[in-house]
């Protein structure tokens, strides 16, 4: 069973971690408040121009949508993490159910896996 002071510093570091992903989010990309945890990338809205350069935004609206997805992915298990802490299931392997270690949870809070079933 993890330590109450432990959670607590990896709450907070699951917190700001949650804050800096929906401030990059936010840069390039609108909250579909009609579907939980899903962001919509802005299409880069520069002056249409010739053939290059609209292939130009549409090579940079393709990185801005990629970079989105793994945004999204990252928040989505940081949320999770957190539910998880508030229901004092925080910690256990998905997959074997066994602790995770410290040295784990504090590289990556977010750590679905213990380090034996993450390989």
């Amino acid at each position: 069973m993890m330590d109450k002071k432990l959670s607590d510093k990896l709450k907070e570091k699951l917190e700001e971690e949650k804050s800096t992903l929906e401030m990059e989010l936010k840069s390039f990309a609108t909250k579909d408040e009609s579907i939980k945890g899903n962001w919509e990338a802005k299409y880069p809205s520069k002056e249409r121009g010739d053939k290059e350069e609209e292939a130009d935004e549409s090579q940079e609206y393709e990185n801005l949508l990629s970079l989105e997805h793994n945004l999204e992915l990252k928040l989505k298990d940081v949320d999770s993490a957190l539910e998880k802490i508030n229901k004092k299931k925080y910690g256990k392997c998905e997959k074997c159910g066994k602790e995770i270690k410290e040295e784990r949870l504090l590289a990556c809070p977010e750590a679905k896996l213990c380090m034996k079933c993450n390989k």
